[in-house]
């Protein structure tokens, strides 16, 4: 079986010399990809902002102070206004993107008001707007070396430390990203 040139269910790691300010440093976790563009959640960028903003702007109150004091993500630059929760395991709510056979990305007001009650799913990143790619874009942005991908794993979005995950997420393709050069190479 061929393997998918998309990218669904990968991490997008910025390379060094990727000076875009929205994507300095960043893995983002492409949710979505094919022909027609790419759609994923930077995981690693924390807003000043908890769980229990969100819940205060919805008039939720959070049984539970962790859930509570979890950081809130800037997922990215398109629709900041608009939040996105990926999470594990996938669930029934309202309005979900399923990635795998058990991660998903739900922007439902539902799974908000859940996870207020003690009702979420187990493992959570809340972000606010996403990144976006047209058709072709992510493929060229690839090709000049912007970026590094490999499949992702839940360990790195949901159990490393946020100021870990860049070099994390680089790891797990056997790359060490504070030595590579943000210069292009071409034969």
């Amino acid at each position: 079986m061929a393997e998918s040139p998309y990218l669904a269910n990968h991490f997008l790691i910025a390379m060094p010399g990727l000076a875009d300010p929205n994507f300095f440093h960043t893995v983002t976790y492409i949710c979505e990809h094919d022909a027609d563009g790419a759609m994923g959640l930077v995981i690693n960028r924390p807003l000043d902002m908890r769980l229990d903003d969100v819940f205060e702007h919805m008039q939720l109150e959070a049984s539970d102070p962790f859930i509570a004091d979890l950081p809130v993500y800037q997922g990215g630059p398109v629709q900041p206004e608009r939040g996105f929760i990926l999470h594990q395991p996938l669930g029934q709510w309202e309005a979900t993107m399923q990635v795998t056979e058990d991660t998903g990305v739900t922007a439902s007001q539902d799974i908000l008001a859940a996870m207020a009650e003690g009702r979420g799913p187990s493992r959570a990143l809340v972000a606010l707007g996403y990144a976006g790619w047209g058709a072709g874009q992510l493929e060229h942005e690839m090709a000049e070396n912007a970026w590094l991908s490999g499949p992702a794993d839940p360990r790195v979005i949901f159990d490393t430390p946020v100021e870990k995950r860049w070099e994390a997420a680089a790891a797990l393709i056997g790359v060490d990203v504070k030595l590579l050069s943000g210069d292009a190479g071409h034969a």
